[in-house]
């Protein structure tokens, strides 16, 4: 009898996990809070091969259109003179195009929108999921990769909570054509770097509209970390009629004023390539956090993602970090034959430390923003003072951090692609 599934989450953690467990041999269904399709959500994104090697064992053939390589890291200036340049090796992707394609390979059937989770009932070996509108379903496993608000990691770890970094990444893309040319053609094909005492920008190419990476046709990517105390960001999570968002607000709410006064300070602080990019976008922003599970299995339910473990996005390996926690699910239960407890023993084994790891990781590399916010007597030199190049050597060894932290725990993924 073909056990089922029930993936609760259809961002990129939960399909690539659906794909690999349905190659398995289950059945496995994916709930989606959401009404409408989340293509539309999501913007760049980093790519590393760990991901790539994943994407392909679910059927994903990760080719030249999926992403856009960068040949040079750099970092400028408030004038917009490139301070240091070094080579990298990078392929930047969007959120939406690996969506797209995961979405696309799924059965219709099997991607249910509109699906509100209530809460989790588990009958001996059987687990149900109750939902917002009355509908109950029942299966084998049940998975949360309902992200850092996970509903799941909610009733069954109340107390792991997500904990603010002390900064905000302000976010802004531009289609290719409405960058000036000589902006243009200086750096979009580059990956670069701002360094405001107290801050970090970073910008690349992504794919653009409908996904296409066609030189023309692509998209330019920012990301802006800006130190923000406790009542600055519940000013800025404040919209126009006065309501406060606790979860973050909505872009669209976001009052004009705020964006009128972060694209000024843009021109003030930034190098004016980016802040001209900056400054004809309309930009959002979201509350840097990072959080911590101390357990990802409670009987026949599992946690994987951001729904387990948040590391700040320094790393640029989230949605890595989910593929692999998708990977060594699907291969944990597969390899304990019929023993599904025996299957997902391991998995929390396996997977806890490395999620331990990869939060340390991000909270090294986010440590100068988190400490802006304190007395300047109480920093330690690392956070008083950034070197530049670090940050660029950091950059460019993200993969292999990411690999090390794997090899380091004697951790076995089961990340390469099949012969």
């Amino acid at each position: 009898m073909t056990r089922r599934a029930l993936v609760i989450g259809g961002s990129l953690g939960g399909l690539i996990a659906a794909h690999l467990l349905r190659a398995s041999g289950w059945d496995a269904v994916v709930f989606e809070r959401n009404e409408e399709e989340l293509a539309s959500r999501g913007v760049g994104l980093g790519t590393h091969p760990q991901l790539i090697a994943i994407l392909k064992r679910a059927g994903i053939a990760f080719d030249e259109t999926m992403g856009i390589k960068v040949p040079k890291v750099i970092c400028l200036d408030r004038e917009g003179r490139i301070v240091i340049a070094q080579p990298t090796v990078r392929t930047m992707s969007g959120w939406a195009r690996l969506y797209r394609a995961l979405r696309d390979a799924l059965p219709e059937q099997t991607y249910r929108l509109g699906k509100n989770l209530c809460r989790v009932e588990q009958a001996g070996a059987a687990v149900t999921a109750h939902f917002a509108d009355g509908a109950r379903e029942r299966g084998d496993l049940l998975l949360g990769a309902d992200g850092i608000r996970s509903v799941v990691r909610a009733q069954y770890l109340p107390q792991a909570q997500p904990v603010y970094a002390g900064y905000v990444a302000w976010r802004a893309v531009l289609d290719e054509d409405l960058v000036p040319l000589e902006i243009r053609r200086e750096i979009f094909d580059l990956y670069t770097f701002c360094l405001p005492e107290g801050e970090q920008l970073l910008a690349y190419p992504v794919p653009g509209r409908d996904h296409d990476t066609t030189v023309g046709r692509r998209a330019y990517n920012i990301v802006w970390y800006r130190p923000t105390d406790a009542h600055a960001l519940a000013d800025l999570c404040t919209d126009a009629a006065g309501r406060h968002h606790d979860a973050g607000i909505p872009p669209p709410l976001i009052r004009p004023e705020v964006i009128a006064r972060v694209k000024a300070e843009a021109k003030a602080l930034v190098a004016p390539q980016i802040a001209e990019i900056f400054t004809r976008t309309t930009p959002f922003f979201q509350p840097i956090y990072d959080l911590e599970s101390p357990r990802l299995v409670f009987g026949c339910a599992a946690l994987i993602g951001d729904a387990a473990f948040v590391a700040r996005p320094h790393v640029g390996a989230g949605t890595t970090k989910a593929a692999i926690d998708a990977a060594s699910l699907a291969d944990s239960i597969r390899d304990a034959g019929g023993d599904l407890d025996a299957g997902l023993a391991r998995y929390e084994r396996v997977q806890l430390p490395f999620g331990v790891e990869m939060v340390a990781l991000g909270r090294r590399q986010g440590a100068y923003l988190s400490a802006q916010l304190k007395p300047a007597d109480e920093r330690s030199a690392e956070e008083l003072n950034r070197d530049i190049g670090d940050v660029l050597r950091a950059h460019g060894t993200r993969s292999e951090q990411v690999r090390a932290i794997v090899n380091a725990r004697g951790l076995d993924v089961h990340v390469q692609s099949p012969m």
